[in-house]
């Protein structure tokens, strides 16, 4: 059962996959509202900015081009990219810095909303603070590595994801 990959992956998981996503940004948007409409639509583009990024820097290279992937990606990208080479994904290279620009769409709202929880608290700031701190990183780390990770074929071609943090990965 370890080695079961999906050619593409069940539609209730991705939808799943998604769901979270997009609840992270929504929760994300909440938290940022005390700062006015304009910060909300800025930090919506940065997360539609993010998503466009891994469309083009991973997504055109991967395996699931035009599949569902676990997070309904290949099937977007191929939609608005041309396909790209899947050996160029397997020869990535990525650190935790460039984790960095992702961490900043839980982190941002995260900062932002603890600063006006101190200065006026509420329960409900507080509720969408420990939501925004459960699914960002215990939900979503279930995600991928329950989920996303466990049943990707591309995992066994060659994954810098799974370079970065599964110590006792083989390169494919």
């Amino acid at each position: 059962m370890d080695n079961k990959t999906y050619d593409e992956f069940p539609l209730y998981l991705v939808l799943f996959c998604i769901v979270i996503n997009i609840s992270i940004y929504i929760v994300g948007a909440y938290l940022i509202a005390p700062l006015g409409k304009t910060f909300i639509a800025l930090y919506l583009l940065y997360c539609l900015w993010m998503e466009i990024r891994v469309l083009i820097m991973s997504c055109r290279d991967c395996y699931y081009y035009g599949k569902l992937c676990a997070f309904g990606r290949g099937r977007i990208c191929s939609l608005l990219f041309k396909k790209g080479s899947p050996e160029r994904f397997t020869m990535k290279k990525i650190t935790r810095i460039h984790l960095i620009p992702y961490f900043l769409v839980s982190l941002i709202p995260l900062v932002i909303g603890g600063f006006y929880l101190v200065q006026s608290f509420t329960w409900l700031r507080l509720s969408f603070i420990l939501v925004l701190v459960i699914i960002a990183f215990p939900v979503t780390g279930f995600m991928r590595g329950s989920i996303s990770c466990k049943f990707c074929r591309q995992k066994g071609m060659g994954c810098p994801a799974v370079q970065l943090f599964d110590k006792n990965a083989h390169s494919a």
